[in-house]
């Protein structure tokens, strides 16, 4: 079935449909519509009147008096008539109550924790829908677990004389755990533990387990990072069997295989990675031609090679999907052998590779590309440090084939945002640890020209080879392929984003697909260093489409290519892998591959993908919270990134750690919350504290076990 969403391609049209659609009944002229999308400008108010008279044409809206629309009410039976029961994904709270993510799109759903049933966190469930009522969210009662996605938890073991019971770490799990005597492992009181459901009887409050490890007591460094990694479904170490066919396998390279391959052994090829990085995945070659056009290669590890289809080696690697980057650690997706040794592109070696080869003339236009298995040897390995003291300076080894490539990157780069694509501006937050894994220092690693140079050429492989199988030649039939795509963004979820940035002074223009791409561009550049910029990015993202891995193509919203895939990471992806498997297949003439197989193994990679993100996620959450433990009663500064109705939210400066200021805690007035302003207000003394507000305070309580911080703030 395609993935390709019933939302209108014009941004705008989703939006004004959501509009009309929560207010069935009410009547709008074209000026409140463009008002409420906010529409200032001449040509964005024609656009809006051509598109009301489409709508209308469609039969979506009707003209009810002179310039003024509504709802067709044929269109208003068709939405009651929808059917009371959708299917969603589970979003538990630790109060028990949940809210349902819809398969259809569109609002999330409550459940209120009474109709919660036995459903836990990440379940697939059958919710009924109760009737709406005018100015409530959609709420429902969950009737059936149709798949438990998680049953696995990490927590600490709380025992008396006869029984136990696990206090899960997750935030999304309510219910301990209940452990029969027979099931506790010989775990002691207060560790921390990996315990598996089995069973949850149907008048139980709460589900029963049995202990399958033991990790450790909390606080220890390799314990927590251990426990992040179990409680996201990953395994902790590599089963022997796996480990020894890593270590039997043959890792010479024959003439014969040499023979069967285009050699790239005396073109200049280099690596650029992070300093502590092992696994190096790719590498570039340069090398000017006749015609002063310039041949650039981007070579692959051609893991495929060493790991068949299959084998032990092949099984694990699926079962994980990816590598895993904590803080202080990285879980390979590929025993240390292949991920480290191997496949890694290091200088100084023959490797083997899969390529993706361009011609590219001055102005970095592709005249010319080519795919096939190669061999390389790569010159230099550069951090993203040297090469950037390059592009820089001008000064340094390998300096002009560097400085080539920096300009045919930054074009390639200005084409795309020209062309549509959104620059998310994503600040990573770094630690440096001491030898027991506890954080020393925070930093801000940017992201600067040496990554863009990476980072264009490895989206121009990707995109070419997708297109490349993607878009046949005339008369030829599309092949089975494992593409990376991003939807459009939800109407509802646009449209709520926009009253929300509207309240903020900010705007969207979302009269067409390309001028809303320029506007979140324009609308990152204006909030940067702002106060309210992590919340305005975090709010934008969740407007977005998740990007996954599917065999039907529908393009890549964000980066603006019609097709896409992930060529460039076999060593530490595995749909990298399945595309290098299909692509030399197709390369040699041979038949498209099973659909329904190859898109099973999308979905297990796309959840893999989403258990590697959080599982990273929780760890530098771990790490912000463990820096400020021996800081307690020492003061901040920092800008206040949120308000709710325990108090305010603010992110530390230095480490970006977010904590709470609540109320209560407020010594000179009574404070109350201004929602729909994003702020707070003294009822005595009027002072304001808003969204974005710079602000001192002192660090009250490190709650490490939860990774939470509360806050006082400093006058």
């Amino acid at each position: 079935m395609s993935k390709k969403s019933n939302y209108p391609k014009n941004a705008m049209a989703g939006v004004v449909l959501s509009i009309f659609a929560e207010n069935p009944f009410k009547k709008y002229n074209y000026k409140q519509i463009g008002h409420l999308i906010g529409i200032t400008d001449k040509a964005g108010r024609s656009n809006l009147l051509n598109l009301l008279d489409e709508l209308t044409t469609n039969k979506d809206l009707l003209v009810v008096k002179t310039g003024k629309y509504m709802l067709n009410p044929e269109r208003l039976q068709a939405l009651a008539n929808k059917k009371k029961y959708v299917t969603g994904t589970v979003d538990m709270k630790n109060t028990g109550k949940a809210y349902i993510i819809s398969e259809e799109g569109g609002d999330d759903i409550f459940v209120a924790s009474s109709n919660v049933g036995h459903a836990l966190h990440g379940d697939l469930v059958k919710v009924f829908l109760f009737p709406k009522r005018k100015d409530h969210k959609t709420e429902g009662q969950i009737t059936e677990v149709i798949e438990r996605r998680k049953d696995t938890y990490v927590g600490i073991l709380e025992t008396n004389k006869n029984f136990g019971f696990v206090i899960a770490d997750s935030q999304n799990m309510p219910y301990d755990i209940f452990i029969q005597p027979d099931h506790l492992k010989n775990a002691k009181n207060g560790e921390k533990v990996i315990v598996k459901i089995i069973e949850w009887p149907e008048h139980a409050n709460n589900p029963f387990g049995e202990i399958t490890e033991v990790l450790g007591m909390p606080g220890n460094n390799d314990v927590e990072m251990k426990s992040i990694l179990a409680d996201n479904d990953f395994p902790l170490s590599f089963s022997r069997e796996v480990e020894q066919a890593a270590e039997k396998l043959d890792a010479s390279i024959s003439k014969e295989e040499i023979a069967l391959r285009k050699d790239f052994r005396n073109t200049f090829t280099m690596t650029i990675d992070p300093y502590d990085a092992k696994d190096f995945d790719d590498a570039i070659s340069i090398k000017k031609q006749d015609d002063n056009s310039w041949e650039v290669g981007i070579h692959i590890a051609d893991v495929s090679h060493f790991v068949r289809q299959g084998t032990s080696l092949d099984k694990e690697a699926f079962e994980r999907g990816t590598s895993i980057y904590l803080v202080d650690r990285v879980i390979p997706m590929l025993p240390e052998k292949l991920s480290n040794n191997v496949c890694s592109l290091r200088p100084d070696e023959d490797k083997l590779t899969f390529s993706a080869v361009f011609s590219m003339n001055q102005k970095a236009e592709v005249t010319h590309r080519w795919f096939g298995k190669t061999i390389i040897h790569s010159d230099r390995r550069f951090t993203y440090e040297e090469a950037q003291e390059i592009i820089e300076t001008g000064k340094g080894e390998f300096n002009t084939e560097i400085q080539v490539l920096h300009a045919l990157a930054s074009q390639l780069r200005k084409k795309r945002f020209n062309s549509g694509a959104i620059n998310f501006n994503s600040e990573e937050i770094k630690f440096k640890l001491d030898d027991k894994g506890k954080p020393i220092e925070t930093y801000i690693k940017e992201q600067k020209e040496s990554n863009h140079l990476v980072e264009e050429f490895m989206l121009l492989a990707n995109k070419h080879v997708a297109e490349y199988i993607g878009k046949p030649e005339p008369g030829k039939k599309n092949k089975t392929f494992v593409y990376r795509i991003h939807d459009e963004p939800n109407p509802e979820k646009l449209n709520t984003f926009v009253q929300f940035l509207k309240k903020l002074g900010y705007s969207l223009n979302v009269n067409s697909r390309e001028a809303l791409a320029s506007s979140y561009n324009a609308l990152f550049e204006k909030i940067h260093g702002k106060g309210e910029e992590s919340m305005i990015e975090t709010i934008a993202v969740r407007t977005m489409a998740k990007a996954e891995y599917s065999t039907d193509n529908i393009g890549h919203y964000g980066l603006a290519f019609p097709f896409y895939s992930h060529f460039t990471s076999p060593i530490r992806r595995y749909p990298d892998l399945m595309v290098h498997r299909l692509l030399e297949i197709y390369l040699h003439g041979g038949p498209s591959a099973n659909k329904e197989v190859y898109e099973e193994m999308c979905k297990h990679s796309s959840d893999m993908e989403r258990k590697a993100v959080q599982a990273e996620r929780d760890s530098i959450k771990y790490k912000q919270v463990e820096f400020l433990l021996d800081k307690m009663g020492k003061v901040f500064d920092g800008k206040i990134s949120g308000v709710s109705k325990w108090g305010i939210f603010v992110e530390l400066n230095i480490s970006r750690s977010e904590g709470l200021i609540r109320f209560a805690d407020f010594d000179d007035d009574y404070y109350y919350l201004d929602e729909d302003n994003y702020r707070i207000i003294g009822r005595n003394s009027n002072k304001i504290y808003r969204l974005g507000d710079q602000v001192k305070v002192l660090v009250k309580n490190v709650d490490l076990e939860h990774r939470k911080l509360d806050f006082k703030l400093i006058e």
